[in-house]
């Protein structure tokens, strides 16, 4: 069985270097290199100021960056065939398309930020799954941020990481025009290796929860359904108006602040099922934390299948694949599984006993297969570290 590998991190990185030289005629001064994530739990909460438990990837993006002594930008792609150049002054919103929007949404943001960006050519590698849900374009967005820190000489401390985080989300919601609420630049830039991070977006604070997977056999296989999903085709946006439209007529700030009972009291039927899903969402959060704590995986596996459960029938952002993939790796071995991401396709994650790994993601190719859906991939997900930057041979 064949899994999507990462890839060695000091190879990928000398292959954009490398790959960067041939496209620029140049060496680049730095590489980034930041994580996809994968969401353990707690769905389109970010923007209704919940909780939500992600962790970093080993699959990431790499950017190699310099200095140019012009005003010029130059963007390309190992994925893409077209160099993307423009003026510093022309990356806002409304001044580029495609994928290009992400990296020049970077060097905008900071440039609004204060700091003084200067003309760059930046050459990307990405090795995050697209279309999975698995925030390949965070992962973009952050790559080229610690890669352009390096180059105007700031520190990677936490509070440029923070900084770092506003600007990645305002590249994202702002000039690549997809509204989502940070989950993924947070997760990308304040990771910890061998642990998920809780994000509280109320409190605005975020803590390491190890996971202890090893040490209980357990693994974390991801399958991607290879249903492309996107975050800006309107389902998301639409599913974060009735959010706010679900606050506003519970008269309180954002969903966090909101009880169950008064939801129960929402006239529209479609907007009380999607704020229960956000409520209960984020309770969610709170047991699979306190779960963990004391190891009780049975537990962790029911609120993933909760969870999925609410998406496909609160949120209704599932589809047949997801919805597939989940029954199927329960079915296989799998302690629990739930869809993961924005929905609308992407990916599911599995909680899976070491040595049914393989035969769960066989079980799911079969299902597949019997149902006529196209063959999905998997992938492990170990918690991996935050962005940075690698030095350059």
């Amino acid at each position: 069985m064949a899994f999507v590998d990462p890839g060695s991190t000091q190879d990928l990185g000398r292959g954009v270097a490398a790959a960067f030289g041939r496209t620029f005629g140049a060496v680049p001064q730095v590489v980034g290199r930041a994580p996809g994530r994968v969401n353990l739990i707690g769905e389109h909460t970010d923007y209704n100021a919940g909780l939500c438990l992600p962790l970093a990837l080993p699959h990431a993006t790499y950017a190699a960056v310099a200095r140019r002594d012009d005003d010029r930008v130059r963007i390309a792609s190992s994925q893409e065939d077209a160099t993307w150049e423009g003026a510093l002054g022309a990356l806002g919103p409304g001044d580029v398309e495609g994928w290009a929007t992400y990296v020049a949404g970077v060097l905008w943001a900071l440039r609004e930020a204060g700091h003084d960006v200067p003309g760059l050519d930046v050459l990307v590698d990405g090795r995050v799954p697209l279309g999975a849900g698995l925030s390949s374009s965070a992962a973009l967005e952050c790559s080229v941020a610690v890669a352009v820190a390096e180059v105007l000489g700031l520190s990677l401390d936490d509070d440029l990481r923070h900084d770092l985080v506003t600007a990645c989300m305002r590249a994202e919601t702002e000039v690549a025009g997809a509204p989502t609420g940070g989950m993924d630049q947070t997760v990308a830039l304040l990771a910890h290796e061998g642990s998920a991070l809780l994000i509280d977006f109320d409190a605005h604070t975020t803590a390491a929860v190890d996971l202890g997977l090893p040490a209980a056999g357990l693994v974390l296989l991801v399958t991607d359904t290879r249903v492309s999903h996107a975050l800006v085709d309107g389902g998301y946006a639409a599913r974060r108006a009735d959010c706010e439209t679900a606050a506003g007529a519970l008269g309180v700030d954002s969903l966090r602040h909101a009880t169950l009972d008064a939801v129960g009291g929402l006239e529209d039927e479609r907007i009380r099922r999607r704020a229960r899903h956000v409520v209960t969402e984020i309770e969610r959060v709170s047991a699979t934390v306190a779960a963990l704590a004391v190891g009780d995986w049975q537990e962790v596996g029911g609120l993933f299948l909760d969870s999925h459960v609410s998406m496909r029938d609160d949120f209704d952002i599932s589809c047949p694949e997801l919805d597939t993939a989940v029954a199927t790796a329960v079915e296989a071995g799998a302690v629990g599984a739930r869809m993961t991401g924005g929905g609308f396709g992407g990916s599911s994650i599995a909680l899976v006993p070491e040595e049914r790994v393989e035969a769960v993601a066989r079980a799911i190719d079969t299902a597949f297969v019997a149902s006529g859906f196209g063959p999905p991939a998997h992938l492990l997900a170990e918690p991996s570290a935050a962005a940075g930057v690698l030095p350059v041979d």
